[in-house]
């Protein structure tokens, strides 16, 4: 199908796609500049408060291989409608959480209920457009991705200054009921064949399993898990560094996250501007080599320098920047072998995405010491993507085409 058949324009879909993959990372990262403080509200120590960050991205991750084939079987709209209606109802739950055991329940309930959002956004690109025209809009969707980590723990520092952690969560629940009203006027079906057969168990591990045997879904899917799973692991690690050990306060935090937000919209900026005349895989590349540079001064700074808003703050802003180059082109690629079944690829990415971040949060929650696992862990993940990636990469030159 090309952009001239599509259903809905190409600036609607953008639109409606942007804000539906904000809705996850903004309710991850709105909550951050909260953690600290809810340590001493409820009574409990760092690691439970973290757990609920962690059980949050485990609840988002594994609903992507539902929500996904479930907006295969019924069409994006409904299930669309469906999961944020949980998210809602979630959203209130956590607003009035009693205790930390409470909200870890809560926040578990929204990352399921938020998950669909990144599912269906790709998805309805997929069922509409393909080639330059998808990486176009993608990389407006991608800007929402990156950008509501980025953009939220400012919002919330300042939420959490002015009112208090209450007031974050209900932040939520507007966004959440907008988004609702917005899906049910403006979204429109794209999904050409809904079926229940796409929830057949038998078809489910089918779909997933051709998808994980495809070194075309694997490298682009991977290089996206390690990519945005650090980013979501930093949302993980940031609040405790740069407000226990550069000793910030939650609106100096906030203001300290538009440094990352800053450098993501310009990297998006020139990378909409390159694709006008520059194919989005030609920019990969460049990505990954800025990608090498971050994680490097990362490294370096953390271990050999005291941490200041400079040493923590320039690596990950020339991360963003770089990240911005890399995504287009790799939710592209991740999808368009497999129109089919464009619902599971797009949930297959998403679950890999979160469960990069899951996997780096848990890692660095084990060493103790948030400034250890931003020194070590959170740079090794970049590498190790590009290594997987260029691996896959080559083997899927030789690979015999999906029939």
């Amino acid at each position: 199908m090309t952009a001239q058949t599509a259903i809905m324009s190409a600036r609607r879909t953008s639109l409606l796609g942007a804000a539906l993959v904000a809705i996850g990372p903004i309710s991850m990262a709105l909550y951050t500049p909260a953690m600290p403080v809810l340590v001493a509200v409820f009574g409990t120590n760092e690691a439970a408060i973290k757990l609920t960050l962690i059980a949050y991205f485990a609840g988002f991750a594994v609903a992507q291989l539902i929500c996904g084939p479930l907006s295969d079987a019924f069409g994006r709209k409904r299930a669309t409608l469906a999961f944020l209606s949980l998210y809602l109802a979630s959203s209130f739950l956590a607003t009035f959480a009693p205790t930390v055991e409470f909200m870890l329940v809560a926040r578990t309930l929204q990352g399921i209920g938020a998950a669909v959002g990144i599912s269906v956004s790709r998805a309805i690109v997929r069922d509409q457009f393909t080639g330059q025209a998808s990486a176009r809009i993608m990389n407006a969707i991608a800007m929402m991705l990156a950008l509501g980590p980025a953009v939220s723990p400012t919002i919330g520092g300042f939420v959490l200054e002015l009112f208090s952690w209450r007031e974050v969560f209900w932040c939520m629940v507007i966004y959440g009921a907008v988004l609702m009203v917005c899906v049910a006027a403006f979204q429109v079906e794209t999904n050409p064949n809904p079926g229940l057969h796409h929830l057949n168990p038998g078809q489910l591990v089918t779909n997933y399993v051709t998808l994980l045997k495809d070194p075309r879904f694997l490298a682009p899917s991977i290089l996206i898990g390690c990519g945005l799973g650090g980013l979501y692991a930093l949302a993980n690690v940031l609040p405790f560094v740069l407000m226990n050990d550069v000793g910030l306060s939650p609106s100096q935090f906030g203001m300290a996250m538009i440094i990352q937000s800053g450098s993501f919209i310009v990297g998006t900026i020139v990378t909409g501007r390159l694709l006008k005349v520059v194919e989005a895989r030609r920019l990969v590349p460049v990505g990954m080599m800025l990608w090498v540079v971050s994680s490097t001064l990362m490294c370096v700074l953390s271990l050999t320098m005291e941490p200041t808003v400079l040493t923590v703050m320039g690596p990950v802003a020339l991360f963003v920047f770089a990240l911005a180059f890399v995504l287009p082109a790799s939710f592209t690629d991740s999808m368009a072998p497999f129109p089919n079944i464009a619902g599971a690829a797009s949930a297959m990415t998403g679950f890999m995405q979160f469960g990069g971040g899951i996997l780096a949060g848990l890692i660095v929650a084990a060493l103790g010491d948030p400034l250890v696992g931003l020194a070590t862990v959170l740079p090794l993940m970049p590498i190790v993507g590009i290594g997987l990636y260029l691996h896959f990469r080559n083997r899927a030159v030789r690979f015999a085409p999906a029939e």
